[in-house]
């Protein structure tokens, strides 16, 4: 058994994949062009939002999204220290500073009753990260940034296709980045991102941002500093494929978390994942919680299922973030969580067989 089986996924859609490769490659445009533009309008239709714009990567999505929003040296943009370390290190390379804010000891993300308490003169933005597949509390996060006139960047990088209220992520924010890594629900086959907008002139501005600021009427007339972010063509028509099944493949994850759910509820050592009410979740990871993790997760090594644990340690414990000047203690709720959380395997590929050996194996554990 292996944690996410994209060989299975690929074998499935290979002729569809192969053909829009094989496009590509006899179109023989690998930057920009068709395929690009049209997954752009699909993507941005499936999240209904008005544009998207395609990078290199979630990170640069983060990235470019804050310099489209101006934020600079002295700026601070509120966010979660459970998270992986792009959240932090796209607002520490726009020069900004990275304020943290505890989470929600139920759904991992960031606790939306203590951001007002981090809010500053310096305060332009806040960052919310939807772990796991799991929409932060939006409503709440709007209504401060409304009244405190604070930028929202959503890092959905986990959650493509997931709600909050009947509205898909991404889109209650300014921006809403997202990830195209090889192992997101909406993955690649390589490096790719997205950022979509209601915002007709940050549409145009990040448009300028992800190619080196280039005016799109004058060859080599640049007219911002931009980059180079720009998604390959033969990853657009990829993820154009993939795009169609998304919606499927997000109802087959739901479907093996519920089964985990079923089978796992009765075990009172395992603390279940927490859906609220107004979210529907698309299981990125199937994430619980139980002590003794590392006894756990050797047990089932050695039967040959494999587990993963994001994240083990909080970014304000991280080395490289230490001159921030965060210390242990600060958000305890993160510092539990980073300790008891471990991910099973749930994709759609995931054999009826395979998981419920895991169940077996895992109520063998706890003497059920």
């Amino acid at each position: 058994m292996i944690f996410l089986d994209l060989n299975n996924q690929y074998k499935k859609i290979e002729k569809e994949i192969n053909k829009a490769i094989g496009k590509v490659f006899k179109n023989g445009v690998f930057i920009g062009g068709e395929e690009v533009e049209q997954f752009e309008k699909e993507f941005a239709k499936f999240c209904n939002a008005k544009h998207a714009i395609s990078v290199n990567s979630g990170t640069d999505a983060l990235f470019l999204s804050l310099k489209a929003l101006d934020i600079k040296e002295g700026d601070e943009v509120i966010t979660t220290p459970f998270t992986f370390i792009a959240t932090a290190e796209t607002i520490i390379n726009c020069k900004a500073k990275p304020v943290f804010v505890d989470i929600d000891l139920n759904t991992f993300n960031i606790d939306a009753s203590k951001i007002e308490k981090a809010i500053t003169k310096n305060t332009k933005a806040i960052m919310p990260v939807h772990l796991f597949g799991q929409m932060a509390d939006m409503g709440e996060i709007v209504k401060i940034a409304k009244k405190y006139n604070l930028y929202i960047i959503e890092d959905a990088a986990q959650a493509v296709g997931a709600k909050n209220n009947n509205k898909m992520a991404g889109t209650m924010g300014n921006l809403g980045c997202f990830s195209f890594f090889p192992s997101k629900n909406l993955g690649g086959y390589g490096d790719g991102g997205m950022i979509v907008t209601n915002n007709g002139k940050l549409f145009e501005k990040l448009r300028l941002l992800r190619n080196h600021g280039s005016s799109p009427k004058e060859k080599y007339l640049n007219l911002i500093i931009g980059m180079n972010s720009r998604l390959d063509s033969l990853q657009a028509a990829i993820l154009r494929v993939k795009l169609k099944y998304l919606l499927k493949w997000n109802k087959e994850r739901k479907k093996r978390a519920d089964y985990y759910n079923q089978s796992l509820k009765k075990i009172k050592k395992i603390i279940l994942p927490k859906i609220k009410e107004e979210n529907v979740h698309v299981f990125n990871q199937y994430t619980i919680k139980i002590k003794k993790r590392e006894d756990f997760k050797k047990y089932l090594q050695k039967i040959g299922i494999p587990t993963n644990v994001y994240y083990p340690l909080p970014l304000h414990l991280q080395p490289a973030l230490k001159y921030l000047g965060y210390k242990k203690g600060d958000f305890p709720v993160a510092e539990e969580i980073s300790k008891e959380v471990i991910s099973l395997p749930v994709y759609p590929e995931l054999s009826k067989k395979d998981q419920d050996l895991v169940i077996k194996e895992i109520k063998r554990f706890y003497g059920k």
